[in-house]
C-alpha cells in the first residue's frame, strides 16, 4: 500500500497463499466466514486489481448515495426498509467535503466509498458502504485502513460506529470492539451495533 498525495494506491496481485489471500479479503462480506464466497474463489484468488483511494468528489454525491442504498439491499432489506433509510444514506454535495467523503476508484469505477466525521479527538466512521459486486475484494478493509490513517493524521484516537448489524463481524476483524447500543437513525426502536475503534498514534 502506498501512499500518494493523501490517496492510497493499494495493489492485490496473485497470492501463492490463496487461501490466506481469500480470508483476509472476504473479510469486508461482513458475515464473519467466507460462505457465499467458496464458488467465487477463482474471482477473488489471483485476481490483479489497482485500487486508488482518495478524497470523493462534491459532483459524485448521487452516485454515492445510489451506491450506499445498493450496498444496503444487499442484505436483503424491503423496499419499505431501504425507503426509510433513504435520507440517512443520501451525502449531499456540500457535505461530501465537510464529512471528508473519500473513494474506492478502480479505473474510473467507484466501488465503495467511506466518510470520516466530527472533530478530533473523537471522530465518527459515519459511512463505509461497498459495491455488492465488488464485495469480497477487500475494498472495505482498505476504505476502513484509509479511514484510520487519514484520522491519525488529523489528530483523531478514537473512532466510534453505529454499525449496520450485517456489518458486525466485518468490523470486528478490522479491531473495533462493541461498546452498546445505539438507536437507528432511520428505523424508530431499531438498535445497532455501537461500535469503538481506538487510533494508535
Amino acid at each position: 500500500m502506498q501512499i500518494i498525495h493523501g490517496a492510497i494506491l493499494a495493489w492485490v496481485e496473485r497470492s501463492p497463499r490463496a487461501d490466506s489471500f481469500h480470508h483476509l479479503y472476504c473479510d469486508d462480506c461482513g458475515n464473519g466466514d467466507d460462505r457465499g464466497h467458496r464458488d467465487r474463489r477463482d474471482d477473488c484468488d489471483g485476481e490483479q486489481m489497482g485500487v486508488l483511494i482518495r478524497p470523493a468528489l462534491a459532483t459524485e454525491a448521487e452516485t454515492l448515495s445510489d451506491l450506499a442504498l445498493r450496498s444496503k439491499a444487499h442484505w436483503g432489506y424491503g423496499a419499505a426498509f431501504l425507503d426509510a433509510c433513504r435520507d440517512e444514506l443520501t451525502l449531499g454535495a456540500s457535505e461530501v467535503a465537510r464529512r471528508r467523503a473519500a473513494v474506492a476508484d478502480r479505473g474510473g469505477h467507484i466501488l465503495g466509498f467511506t466518510t470520516l466525521e466530527e472533530k478530533p479527538p473523537t471522530g465518527v466512521l459515519g459511512m463505509l458502504f461497498v459495491e455488492p459486486h465488488a464485495m469480497g475484494q477487500g475494498i472495505g478493509r482498505l476504505l476502513f485502513e484509509y479511514t484510520v490513517a487519514t484520522g491519525r493524521e488529523l489528530g483523531f484516537t478514537q473512532l466510534t460506529i453505529d454499525a449496520d448489524p450485517n456489518a458486525e463481524p466485518f468490523y470486528r476483524a478490522m479491531g473495533a470492539v462493541r461498546v452498546g447500543n445505539a438507536p437507528s437513525g432511520s428505523i424508530a426502536g431499531r438498535m445497532l451495533p455501537q461500535m469503538v475503534v481506538t487510533i494508535q498514534p
